[in-house]
């Protein structure tokens, strides 16, 4: 008869994973020995928030197939919860796998023991603990949960007094989760809606590259001759060479796009999560009609009151485009499009490098299918507000939880899952400082790509926030380790910036090595405020 950890691993392999990040721990080893002889593939991380990234960025690239973490109990539980986190609110579908004691102790004072369970409970869609029965319903279970929109984190728990029984039953095979598609009456209603409004805009969120539906609305878009903006965490739905493609929304400050949402009388928000961006940053200028495009009902907000085409997002879009039998003006976007292009100036040249001029370079180095992960901090603004995608899930960027030392291990995820994809890690030297420890996990895995430190000696987001507001900096510089010594340490090649121009052609050289390049970009985040100030001054074009 099979052990509890036979017959786990044999349904984590009928559902199709083939890869597990995370630890070994002494209440772990025994699924570890499993694994061991197993089809499925466990990479040992230096950390379990590491393991948890890893899982988030594979979930999102792969989309029908969630990323699998793995700890042992209580402080590894514990560390792993940061990407699971993550996943919840960037909605990746992640499988989090933790071992735990023998319950019989869990009434009393007992080491290490914690209640993981209740610990996550606030931070997954769904949490179990594994026993000897019912294993292939909840194996299947977690992985359908993780997988449904919207996608997010599901938690299994295995304790060490159940590890080793004997286990009965098959795995489950899995099923595709078919959405309903809205009525006729709904479509109609929409079509109409669309029909009279004077200036409608689409606003895209990272639902179009969840249902893999970003060709339906390119194609929705044009036969309606609709302007398009993406949240943060779609770009590339819309390629950005796209006639009616204007920018993104998600600045807190004001920006040339706001010009359009004030504007808009008819918002058509598709796959649009809120956790993003506000409905109440869209509430100025004119009275708004919203229709919401999604597999799942509108979040109940009073800024978001819409008409609800609710089911499979492809199909809707589909099935809008096909009844187009009228084209709208969008005459004032692109003339507003103009007013964004003008942003792109190749800035002055000085050093450090302006910001605008590194994103100029990372524009310049990757290729439409490549894929530019952003860690968190002041450049994930300046990156989700002029880098060019071209295609869905070329960007990856964490922006619901917003978690700082997502970029590493999710370049080392990226490149395991898309090995044939140049891929660049860019991070500030803060957020780069804490999950840099995996750069041995990509060395040992034979991995390449690069990283490129925006490197202020600092938190550049909150001085940022602390000048806008106080007019002065505290607690956010910071001291810096000698990167090219770091990585020289790791194994990895090191590129420092020393003057203006050498950055695109290091950028260039370095996606040309073997294993993994860092390259030292100091930044001059002065810009940051000029850019408010810019921002902020804007007149919209008439």
């Amino acid at each position: 008869m099979k052990t509890v950890t036979e017959l786990f691993t044999e349904c984590l392999e009928t559902e199709g994973v083939t890869r597990i990040f995370g630890l070994p721990g002494e209440e772990n080893i025994e699924l570890l020995h499993t694994l061991k002889k197993s089809k499925i593939d466990f990479i040992t991380t230096r950390d379990e928030r590491g393991a948890s990234f890893m899982a988030v960025a594979w979930g999102r690239l792969a989309r029908t197939s969630p990323g699998v973490c793995l700890s042992t109990l209580g402080p590894g539980a514990i560390n792993m919860l940061s990407g699971v986190a993550d996943a919840l609110l960037d909605f990746a579908p992640v499988v989090a796998i933790t071992a735990q004691r023998d319950l019989y102790e869990a009434f009393k004072e007992a080491h290490q023991f914690i209640d993981v369970l209740s610990i996550y409970k606030p931070a997954v869609k769904w949490s179990a603990s594994i026993r000897g029965k019912n294993i292939p319903e909840i194996v299947r279970k977690a992985f359908r949960v993780s997988l449904a929109e919207k996608p997010g984190p599901v938690h299994l728990e295995i304790t060490e007094d159940v590890i080793c029984l004997p286990a009965e039953g098959e795995p489950m095979r899995p099923m595709p989760a078919l959405y309903p598609a809205p009525g006729e009456e709904a479509i109609t209603g929409a079509l109409e809606m669309i029909r009279s409004a004077k200036f409608p805009m689409v606003i895209a969120g990272n639902g179009v590259i969840r249902a893999g539906a970003s060709g339906e609305l390119l194609n929705f878009i044009r036969k309606f001759r609709l302007p398009a903006a993406v949240t943060f965490m779609a770009l590339g739905a819309v390629p950005a060479d796209e006639e009616l493609y204007i920018s993104t929304v998600g600045l807190q400050s004001r920006d040339y796009v706001s010009c359009g949402l004030e504007r808009a009388d008819l918002i058509i928000a598709a796959g649009f999560d809120p956790v993003e961006f506000s409905p109440r940053y869209w509430k100025g200028g004119t009275e708004k009609s919203i229709i919401h495009i999604s597999a799942t009902p509108a979040e109940v907000d009073a800024s978001y009151r819409s008409f609800e085409l609710v089911g499979d997002i492809k199909s809707t879009l589909r099935r809008l485009a096909r009844r187009a039998d009228f084209k709208k003006e969008p005459a004032f976007y692109l003339k507003l499009k103009e007013a964004v292009r003008a942003g792109f100036e190749e800035p002055k040249p000085g050093f450090p490098v302006k910001p605008l001029a590194i994103v100029g370079a990372l524009n310049a180095a990757l290729g439409k299918n490549d894929i530019l992960i952003s860690d968190v901090g002041a450049h994930k603004i300046w990156i989700s507000r002029f880098f060019q995608a071209q295609r869905p899930n070329t960007v990856l960027i964490s922006n619901g939880l917003a978690s700082m030392g997502f970029a590493v291990p999710a370049a080392i995820a990226a490149k395991l899952r898309c090995p044939d994809r140049k891929v660049i890690a860019a991070v500030g030297d803060g957020g780069f400082l804490m999950t840099a420890i995996e750069l041995e996990t990509a060395r040992r895995l034979g991995l390449s790509f690069v990283v490129l430190i925006f490197n202020d000696g600092g938190y550049g987001l909150i001085e940022w926030k602390e000048r806008m507001r106080y007019g002065e900096e505290f607690y956010t510089r910071l001291p810096n380790p000698d990167f090219m010594q770091l990585a020289a340490a790791f194994g990895a090649r090191g590129y420092r910036i020393e003057k203006e121009g050498e950055l695109k052609t290091a950028l260039r050289d370095a996606l040309l090595q073997k294993g993994v390049s860092i390259i030292d970009c100091p930044v001059d985040y002065s810009e940051n405020l000029k850019l408010t100030k810019k921002l902020g001054s804007i007149i919209c074009p008439m």
